[in-house]
């Protein structure tokens, strides 16, 4: 037995099938999430080694969380975060302990809790203009269709509107280059990184153009700075009372990199989890059901905005749930500012740690049956804030979370009111590894609803877990969805 009194990193296990000089980069480029998912019988720690870097992947929910909350020693840093700052910058997300503290101050106002019904209105209504530009027995691109559902939905609550069709047209594609590079660019060392070829000259191009586009819009905005009441000017007019070195407000650099920070995170990542939502619920036809039953009775033929939140339990439990298997930060690292003690193993300073949502969310002991989709497990349920990480934890949790909560919510509803899914190829569809789990490549058939209200009386009456079948307006938050199926 280790004495950890004196253990060291150099005590942890390291990860069967490392090779020489490459380590475990094959497998992790290869097949990544069958990668982790072999590490979880490792209960507290594990080295995994990155050609001749090895870093510590913590396995244990207690001590990620013990991560998380203390950013002053477990900063934000290592290759996904050196990757992500390639294109925003020092942004919120990305930016070191010194600078984080002074940011979130100035960026809180624009996700305070009041805004959130404003915003929800916007993407109420481009989640129907969207659901309504389709034609019965369509097929699909499903994360296209979300990427462009969220763009138009972030670039109207961060900038008063949307971008010109073919700045919009180019900004999405941009995006789609970026994010698709960025996990071979994270494994790839550091001198084969820099090599001129047809990719790299592709990523390069794309943030170039992706950050002279918001550099555009963040100069008009500086020219005149009238209020618009969206997200950017919250961000123009943001003081920092606390700041103890003259900067009250965000530079334009900050304000740039601000910007790219929550255009990226709240178009990529919200699409992708709004397209596994999708999925999961085509290939789930009675959840599907359903939520169809929830939505006809708590719209009742209103239009859908924010102040329906409250009444739409299942569609809540379906995206919890659906971050729950495919969490967009799927694996996160962090960087030690100082020599520190975890778990009982002394760890240098200069460190890298590996945290996984993937692998959490997935463990057998910490979830029932965890590759289900069962979205009843959260009835009733508060998600545990160790073993369910989405959206990180601590000082550095994603300060949109309820934003993009809010959307994907009330865009599923519109969806789902509208359209019926159905899977549009035999094959099981498996996501493709990027900085998230990318649902690239999706596609799922459309057929219009053909009654009003969705009849789920006889699921209600098969589950012995659903709710009686009367009355049939659910309650907020109460059974709607039989459990019996598989993901």
């Amino acid at each position: 037995m280790t004495d950890t009194s004196t253990a060291t990193a150099a005590s942890v296990p390291l990860a069967p099938r490392a090779l020489p000089l490459l380590g475990h980069a094959l497998p992790l480029l290869r097949d990544p999430l069958a990668f982790i998912m072999s590490l979880s019988g490792y209960r507290e720690m594990v080295r995994v080694r990155l050609g001749p870097s090895t870093a510590v992947m913590v396995c244990d929910p207690a001590l990620t969380r013990q991560v998380f909350l203390n950013d002053r020693v477990y900063d934000k840093g290592g290759p996904i975060y050196d990757r992500i700052r390639e294109v925003i910058g020092d942004g919120l997300s990305t930016c070191s302990y010194t600078l984080h503290r002074r940011q979130r101050r100035l960026c809180q106002p624009s996700f305070h809790p009041t805004r959130l019904p404003g915003y929800g209105a916007v993407f109420a209504r481009a989640a129907e203009l969207k659901a309504g530009s389709w034609r019965d027995g369509d097929i699909l691109d499903v994360t296209q269709e979300m990427m462009t559902l969220t763009t138009r939905a972030t670039m109207e609550t961060m900038f008063s509107g949307a971008l010109p069709e073919e700045t919009m047209r180019r900004a999405l594609a941009d995006t789609a280059t970026i994010v698709s590079a960025f996990f071979r660019r994270m494994m790839t060392p550091a001198l084969l990184r820099q090599l001129p070829t047809r990719q790299k000259r592709r990523y390069d191009q794309a943030r170039h153009r992706l950050s002279d586009t918001i550099a555009e819009i963040i100069a008009e905005r500086r020219a005149d700075p009238t209020d618009r009441a969206d997200l950017l000017s919250t961000l123009v007019g943001a003081v920092d009372e606390e700041s103890d070195d003259g900067q009250k407000q965000l530079s334009d650099a900050e304000l740039a990199d601000e910007a790219l920070t929550f255009f990226l995170g709240g178009m990529e990542t919200t699409a992708i989890t709004l397209a596994w939502a999708l999925h999961l619920l085509a290939t789930n036809p009675d959840v599907q059901r359903c939520l169809q039953a929830e939505t006809d009775s708590v719209l009742a033929g209103s239009k859908l905005d924010a102040a329906h939140l409250p009444s739409l339990g299942l569609a809540s439990r379906v995206v919890t749930e659906t971050l729950r298997l495919y969490p967009p930060a799927w694996m996160m690292t962090r960087t030690l500012r100082q020599d520190a003690e975890l778990g009982g193993v002394r760890l240098k300073s200069g460190s890298t740690l590996v945290l996984s949502a993937y692998l959490l969310h997935r463990r057998s002991d910490l979830f029932t049956d965890p590759d289900r989709f069962d979205p009843d497990r959260w009835l009733g349920v508060q998600p545990d804030r160790a073993s369910y990480i989405p959206f990180g934890a601590g000082p550095r949790k994603c300060i949109g979370d309820q934003f993009a909560l809010t959307e994907a919510i009330l865009a599923l509803t519109a969806i789902v009111s509208r359209w019926e899914l159905t899977p549009a190829g035999e094959q099981p569809f498996k996501p493709k590894v990027e900085t998230s789990l990318s649902s690239r490549g999706l596609t799922l058939r459309l057929s219009e609803r053909r009654t009003g209200i969705a009849d789920s009386t006889e699921l209600h009456a098969a589950s012995p877990r659903s709710a009686p079948a009367q009355p049939s307006t659910p309650r907020a938050g109460a059974s709607a969805c039989p459990v019996q199926h598989q993901e």
